[in-house]
This record gives structure tokens, C-alpha cells and sequence, in this order.
């Protein structure tokens, strides 16, 4: 089977852990390929570097969560199983810690994990002739932000052509269920479990106390436009997944629609979505967390 791999390089223990993937390979019948920027990092028995046209039975990250959306995003919407190795703090969206990589490893020869489906996001900049760029799938998160001037920005946002109304912020976030523990809860938007059809648009630090995060059917198209005038001071950034950035010039808006396929994760062992919430989140009552540390 096709096996691609991603990595973080800049973790201490990534080398031992791809050659430890090395040697397990002949055994469980993995054709590695590796993404372009760990080849370096490979024993001297160097896999093949993969792209979104190359056909994989399931892709390995070892990293924390960004890894993991790096590597969906390089697949391109392939629909490629994810097992994410977490080798860094949290690892929300990882199925396993590096510790367990042989029972990773394991699961993964024989195709021993539960698929979870998430929803993605597609995005495109549309300029004033509406020529369109579209832009990489996301799975978190896509968010128009303010660069390095500290001053307020406006934008008009509409969902399926109605404008919702224009907005005094410093940002506004188009989250999916997945990217809604992530930037969007830390700006005050809503969790939404990973089953629910749901898109969210939450406000960084709105200037007013009347918005709020809205949560619209996955169906729905958003459209977030910066409203002008700004100065040539201020720079105003999109950003895809925390990763990908670039500048939106006057006259461009922001679309952003359900991308036609999920990225799907593979999940090892019982442990659920509150599980997670509650172990890497420390969610809830913190009462009982003391008495067992006492």
C-alpha cells in the first residue's frame, strides 16, 4: 500500500521516527513517499516525494495539528485517509501520540481505524471584473485580518447574497466544525461537534456588542468584503488555516463555500470527540482534575 508521510522538521525526534517508519515498512508492505521538504530528514533509503495526484492509500503526519492541516491541504481534497502522529503539546486533531507509532503503524497495514469525515472549505478572491484566484482547501479556518496597523477595519459580509450587515472588527473568521476549537473559540465563537453540517463566522474583537457568531447550513456561500477606505499603511491579510497568506488589494472580496469533498481523518481506539475535549482542552469541571492530583 501507498503510504505518503509529512513532517515537522523542526521536531528533535522526527529523524528517529522515519527510520523507525523505514524499517517497519518492508514488513507491513508500505511504499513510503514523502512530502519535498523531509528528504533530508529520511535514512539513506529516500522515498519517492508524493503530490495531489499521487495515489495513496493513507497519509501519515508526525507533528501537531498544523502538520496535520498541512497535510490535507497538500493532498489537494484526494480522498486520503489522515493518521496524525502527535509528536508536539496538543495534537487535538491526532489519532495517536509518537510514543504509540507501532500500533499506529499496525492499524494502518491493516486498515484498522474509523474514518471520520470533516467538512472543508473552498475559497476564491474575486476582483472588480470578477476575475476569480481560488485558493487552497482549509480545513479550520479561513480568515480576513487586519496586517500590522492597530486600527479598526470594516466589512461587509453576506451569506447567499443577503448582507447580514457590515461589520466593525479587527477580522472575521469563516470556521468549519473542525477549525471551531481553534481560532474561532479562542475569538469567542461557538464549539460545534464534528458531525454537525455547520459553518461559522465569528468577529475578531468586534467593535460593538451587538455581533455575534452566526452558525449557517454548510450550504450556505459567504462573501466578506473589506469596505474601503483604508490607508497604504494597512495591509489587509487572508489567511488559510494559520499557513497560507496573502493581500487582499482594494476592490477584492473574499468568497467561501463547503469545498466538494471532506478531508478524512483516521481515528484509532474508542476515545471520542468529548474524550479529546475534556483531556486536551482540560473541558469541565476542574474539581475532579484536582482531587485525582492530590
Amino acid at each position: 500500500m501507498n503510504v505518503g508521510v509529512v513532517g515537522n522538521p523542526s521536531y528533535h525526534d522526527l529523524r528517529s521516527l522515519l527510520a523507525r517508519l523505514t524499517a517497519a515498512a518492508p514488513r507491513l508492505g508500505f511504499t513510503l513517499f514523502s512530502e519535498e521538504r523531509l528528504i533530508d530528514f529520511w535514512p539513506d533509503q529516500r522515498p519517492q516525494v508524493f503530490n495531489a495526484q499521487t495515489p495513496l492509500d493513507c497519509l501519515l503526519t508526525f507533528g501537531g495539528d498544523g502538520t496535520l492541516l498541512r497535510g490535507a491541504r497538500l493532498l489537494g481534497g484526494a480522498p486520503t485517509p489522515i493518521l496524525g502522529v502527535n509528536v508536539g503539546r496538543v495534537g487535538f486533531l491526532a489519532t495517536a501520540p509518537a510514543h504509540n507509532l507501532d500500533w499506529v503503524l499496525d492499524a494502518a497495514a491493516r486498515k484498522a481505524y474509523t474514518i471520520e469525515p470533516r467538512l472543508a472549505l473552498a475559497a476564491a478572491v474575486e476582483d472588480r471584473q470578477g476575475s476569480k484566484r481560488p485558493q487552497p482547501i482549509a480545513l479550520n479556518d479561513i480568515v480576513v485580518h487586519k496586517g500590522g496597523v492597530a486600527r479598526v477595519l470594516r466589512f461587509r459580509v453576506s451569506v447567499d447574497g443577503e448582507e447580514v450587515g457590515a461589520y466593525s472588527a479587527d477580522g472575521i473568521i469563516v470556521a468549519t466544525p473542525t477549525g471551531s476549537t481553534a481560532y474561532s473559540l479562542s475569538a469567542g465563537g461557538p464549539i460545534v461537534v464534528p458531525g454537525v453540517d455547520a459553518i461559522v463566522v465569528t468577529a475578531i474583537c468586534p467593535h460593538t456588542l451587538a455581533v455575534r457568531p452566526l452558525v449557517l447550513p454548510s450550504s450556505a456561500s459567504v462573501m466578506i468584503e473589506p469596505i474601503p477606505p483604508w490607508s497604504d499603511t494597512e495591509e489587509i491579510l487572508l489567511s488559510l488555516d494559520g499557513q497560507v497568506s496573502q493581500t487582499l488589494q482594494p476592490g477584492e472580496r473574499l468568497l467561501v463555500r463547503r469545498a466538494d469533498r471532506p478531508v478524512l481523518l483516521g481515528r484509532l481506539g474508542p476515545e471520542g470527540f468529548f474524550a479529546r475535549m475534556r483531556g486536551k482542552l482540560n473541558w469541565g469541571d476542574l474539581s475532579d482534575r484536582e482531587r485525582r492530583e492530590c
